[in-house]
């Protein structure tokens, strides 16, 4: 984008951005500026990626529609995969998990014809269950959905489909047995090596390592 077309203050704040190496430093500017919609939508057109990050953290929850994450889910097109990925899980955290109205977007994307916008379904219902949170009441239906849709989705939704497989193996053992199953079954990451150190994404490795971690 030509700089020359953004608000002095946005233009400043791209110019300082530009070079930022941590997330903790977009944070604690993000904190400093609390919510702009207007700039974190102009520093979203720059197509930078610090830029980008710092837009979804300034942005304004109650402006969060569908029309926008389909406008965003377009505009991150012009990334490479990772960085789109990067930039979808940032939004999650930042903006969609944290207010009603994104979390009744994220919950009707399961079938979205966006393979983000399924990819962040799943990676909330995997979020939904960490240590110490009481597992919401759809995980029947979700491992249904898993065990008839997991094979023929795209590699990015697979990742969230089956972290949630893990999620549910690790955390509800009544159906610990029916993920570990479902990785058998599907073969997902059977083959992926890991540094030294690291949980493999294998559910009938990673479910037994995660559930002797909370017994530790």
């Amino acid at each position: 984008m030509n700089q020359s077309k953004l608000s002095p203050r946005a233009k400043s704040l791209f110019n300082q951005v530009e070079d930022a190496t941590t997330l903790g430093a977009l944070r604690a500017l993000a904190k400093e500026i609390k919510t702009d919609h207007d700039l974190a939508m102009e520093l979203w057109s720059t197509e930078a990626m610090p830029a980008r990050q710092l837009a979804i953290l300034i942005m304004d929850k109650k402006r969060m529609s569908q029309e926008l994450v389909d406008a965003l889910d377009r505009d991150v097109q012009v990334h490479e995969p990772d960085d789109r990925l990067r930039l979808f899980d940032w939004l999650l955290a930042n903006q969609l998990a944290t207010s009603k109205g994104g979390k009744d977007l994220l919950e009707s994307w399961e079938s979205s014809p966006s393979s983000l916008q399924r990819r962040l379904f799943w990676y909330h219902q995997a979020r939904l269950r960490w240590t110490g949170q009481t597992p919401p009441a759809n995980t029947e239906e979700l491992l249904t959905s898993l065990e008839a849709r997991m094979d023929g989705e795209a590699p990015e939704v697979q990742w969230a489909m089956n972290f949630t497989a893990g999620q549910i193996g690790t955390y509800q053992p009544e159906h610990r047995s029916r993920c570990i199953a479902l990785g058998e079954k599907t073969g997902l990451y059977r083959d992926e090596v890991v540094a030294k150190g690291c949980t493999p994404n294998y559910l009938p490795e990673f479910i037994p390592i995660q559930v002797a971690k909370l017994s530790d």
